[in-house]
Order: structure tokens, then C-alpha cells, then sequence
């Protein structure tokens, strides 16, 4: 099945280029994972004061707890969360340069290349929720990371499988389309320090249907 990854969003068109500033990192799947590491009341404590604002005596009766046990679930949570959250130091222009060469990398099969825009420790997540073909664990490492993506790459191109650039949860990605331009799945990039951190692939169809028609990934490209 592979791992657990939150439905992506294509951020591309927000017009407000210091409001992406603001909020991409937000935005980003990698700390979209984050909050559901932390407990049900401790994200809904969290989100409720840290991102909507509201107070804690109103968080209090909505999640039947006293006003200073809240006030201790979001410290605990806020602690959590800034410990774990992920540094983008990129600047968006930044970003997607390194993006654009990096999805040309795999387009023209430049292993070199595409190793040498990983972070060493880079790491591949996929989920495809029982429904599509995908990692049953994260894959490690920049030299094993780019041969599985220039594999796929390779398959894909062979029965058709395209794709277009995309910002995914404000951050740089790929939306792979089947010959008749539906849906087959997402690639999400994280940068950190000019290099790529970590890759998300998406394949679910579940979590693909709001971008549009969704093609049958399985049926292109097997399930081996």
C-alpha cells in the first residue's frame, strides 16, 4: 500500500506572490504529515489557536476541555511541531529553477544529473492506498531515488504517460497525465538547501479525483 500521504492540493494559481510566502510552507505536505502525528485534540487545539485564532476559552467548549488544559495541549503541540517542521530556505524562484532541471533530468534519462539535484539522504514516499501501484516503503538515497523515478519515467514514456509542471501545497511538483490528459498521479518536491529532500508521489485515486478525470494508472503500468 506505502505510505500515508495527504491529498494534494495545485496551489499554482494563487495571485498573490507574498501571500505564497506566507503560507507555502503551511501549505507543504511535509508538515501536512506533521500534524497528523500529533493527537486529534492536540491538532484541533493547535489549529484552532495557532491558525484560525481563536481563543482559548472558545477552544475550551468546543473540545470540552478547561481553558488551561488547552493552553497546555497547544504548548506541548506547538513544541512538536516546531521541532519537526520542515526548513524550505529556497526562494520560489529558486525553487522552481531547481525543479524545472530536476523534472528535465528525468525526462531526458540523465541519471548524473538527476543524482546530483538529490540530497544525499534524499527519500521517496509513495502512496497509493491499496487502489495503485506504489512503494510499500520509502526509498532512500540519492542514487537509489533516481533510478527508481528514471524507471518509471522510462515506463511511462513507453505507453504515453506524460506530464506537466505544477506547485503542489506551494511547493514545486508534477501532474502525470495518461494519453487522453486524465489524472494518473502527483510528484511533490521538497528543497531544502538547494537540493532535493524529498519526493512524494501520489497515485491514490481517491485523493486525485478533484483535480480531474483520473485515469487507470494500474492498467498503464501493471502492478509489479
Amino acid at each position: 500500500m506505502g505510505a500515508w500521504l495527504p491529498e494534494p492540493l495545485v496551489t499554482s494559481n494563487e495571485p498573490d506572490a507574498a501571500e505564497h510566502a506566507e503560507t507555502a510552507d503551511s501549505l507543504s505536505l511535509a508538515f501536512l504529515v506533521l500534524l497528523e502525528r500529533l493527537s486529534p485534540v492536540q491538532r484541533a487545539v493547535f489549529l484552532l489557536h495557532d491558525v484560525f485564532g481563536y481563543g482559548y476559552d472558545e477552544i475550551a467548549r468546543l473540545v470540552d476541555k478547561s481553558e488551561a488544559n488547552c493552553r497546555q495541549i497547544a504548548a506541548r503541540a506547538r513544541r512538536h511541531v516546531e521541532a519537526g517542521r520542515p526548513r524550505f530556505e529556497a526562494s520560489r524562484r529558486q525553487r522552481d529553477e531547481l525543479a524545472r532541471r530536476f523534472f528535465a533530468a528525468m525526462d531526458r534519462g540523465d541519471t548524473e544529473g538527476l543524482v546530483g539535484l538529490l540530497a544525499g539522504d534524499a527519500v521517496l514516499y509513495g502512496d497509493g492506498g491499496g487502489k495503485a501501484p506504489a512503494m510499500t516503503a520509502p526509498v532512500h538515497g540519492a542514487e537509489r531515488v533516481a533510478r527508481l523515478l528514471l524507471g518509471l519515467t522510462r515506463r511511462g514514456r513507453a505507453v504515453g504517460i506524460g506530464g506537466r509542471l505544477a506547485e503542489v501545497n506551494g511547493h514545486p511538483g508534477l501532474i502525470t497525465l495518461d494519453p487522453e490528459g486524465r489524472v494518473l498521479g502527483i510528484l511533490a518536491l521538497d528543497i531544502v538547501e538547494g537540493r532535493v529532500q524529498t519526493v512524494r508521489s501520489i497515485v491514490n485515486p481517491d485523493k486525485l479525483r478533484h483535480l480531474g478525470p483520473v485515469g487507470d494508472v494500474t492498467a498503464l503500468l501493471g502492478n509489479d
